[in-house]
């Protein structure tokens, strides 16, 4: 399960103290820090921690969003172009043996790429 997980700058290492008490590992998918806006990490967290994580994430003052699904994609809308494929970092995209796009949102990291190369606006990633 994902969940973005925003921090301020004066927050101490709170992914590695939930680790460290939970003795869940956590996954970093990518992380940025901008001087206005604080610390921003989207983590992935095995599904039967997702509570545990993210309460205690809280408890050492993070705000956590559980991020229900990876990238939205629009069948009805995706002609099938492969555009997101080589923008994709994380390899979400392929094609089936009948040239149709196949799309695994559990390796998806939201960095938008592929909605921003979508030429008929089939991909989404609304949560963030």
């Amino acid at each position: 399960m994902k969940l973005l997980v925003k921090l301020s700058h004066k927050s101490r290492p709170i992914i590695a103290e939930v680790v460290k008490d939970t003795g869940v590992l956590i996954n970093v998918d990518r992380a940025r820090s901008d001087a206005h806006e604080g610390e921003e990490a989207l983590v992935d967290v095995p599904d039967e921690s997702c509570k545990l994580i993210s309460e205690k994430m809280r408890s050492l003052g993070a705000e956590v969003s559980i991020l229900e699904e990876g990238i939205r994609h629009d069948r009805d809308e995706c002609v099938d172009c492969g555009s997101c494929i080589s923008v994709c970092p994380k390899e979400v995209f392929s094609f089936n043996s009948e040239w149709e796009l196949q799309v695994e949102t559990k390796r998806c990291i939201l960095c938008g790429r592929c909605v921003i190369a979508c030429p008929h606006q089939a991909l989404s990633n609304n949560d963030i």
